[in-house]
């Protein structure tokens, strides 16, 4: 299965489907490994990922880190720690931040990913477009159904973007950092066998 993934990686590496209207190009970000066992969908890297081509290279990965409670080594430990957001290209900018996802990616891309990892345990769906694709029955706002994290299926965990842009939310909703993120490091702990 290993064996597999590494060809499906250079070929979502090598993808330039979406190239006429990326504003700065392709350059797909994503980490897999046959071996992994929590996998993190967020939206789309933004310019700074972009440049770098590390996911979560961000003041939203400082955040998000700190949620799971963990370090830079353990987070990007790609034998433990799939990393495949809704589209794996930076969108473009529109009026009130980035543009969403380009809608091509996750059909194209996440079921043959998702087959060559089999031991995933835990699935972040980190905001609205990765909830609204995996959780497709579940109806609710993104506070709702964060709130009510408990009741979504297993293997999914569904949680906010970690954006600084989202402050003001997570600062109306003291609940998140007193309920939910305790939930989460437990169920991240399970997930790795810590």
């Amino acid at each position: 299965m290993a064996d597999a993934l590494i060809p499906l990686l250079e070929e979502v590496r090598g993808c330039r489907v979406c190239e006429e209207v990326l504003p700065l190009g392709p350059r797909p970000v994503v980490r897999a490994s046959a071996s992994a066992r929590l996998l993190v969908i967020g939206q789309a890297p933004g310019t700074r990922v972009h440049a770098s081509g590390i996911p979560w290279d961000d003041p939203s990965g400082v955040r998000l880190r700190a949620w799971l409670g963990m370090t830079p080594d353990t987070f990007y430990d790609v034998s433990r720690i799939a990393i495949m957001p809704m589209g794996f290209c930076y969108p473009g900018r529109g009026r009130g931040g980035d543009l969403p996802p380009r809608p091509e990616c996750a059909p194209r891309w996440h079921p043959s990913l998702l087959a060559g990892m089999p031991d995933i345990r835990l699935v972040l769906l980190i905001g609205r477009y990765a909830q609204q694709r995996y959780l497709p029955d579940w109806r609710g706002s993104l506070s709702d159904t964060v709130a009510r994290h408990r009741e979504v299926p297993a293997p999914f965990f569904p949680l906010p973007h970690p954006s600084p842009r989202n402050t003001r939310w997570l600062r109306q909703r003291p609940w998140f950092e007193a309920e939910v993120v305790p939930a989460l490091r437990e169920q991240v702990a399970v997930a790795l066998g810590q």
